[in-house]
């Protein structure tokens, strides 16, 4: 059960097809490259705020991007 309710994304596969760099998407919403990285890889899980701005940066859904 606890496996289950570990936030993942599809942050780096989106982001791709979107053909933007860690940086340019960082520079777009306000953030670091460093914590683009980190919610890629699942270091760090974003604020409802954050993970909402990255989903109109990228014009996606939520659940486009992220998933249990």
């Amino acid at each position: 059960m606890q496996d289950e309710l570990i936030l993942k994304n599809n942050l780096k596969e989106v982001r791709k097809e979107k053909k933007l760099s860690q940086s340019a998407l960082a520079e777009m919403i306000g953030v670091s490259r460093n914590t683009i990285s980190s919610i890629e890889t699942g270091q760090f899980n974003p604020t409802a705020k954050l993970a909402l701005i990255l989903c109109i940066a990228l014009d996606k859904k939520f659940e486009d991007l992220f998933y249990f």
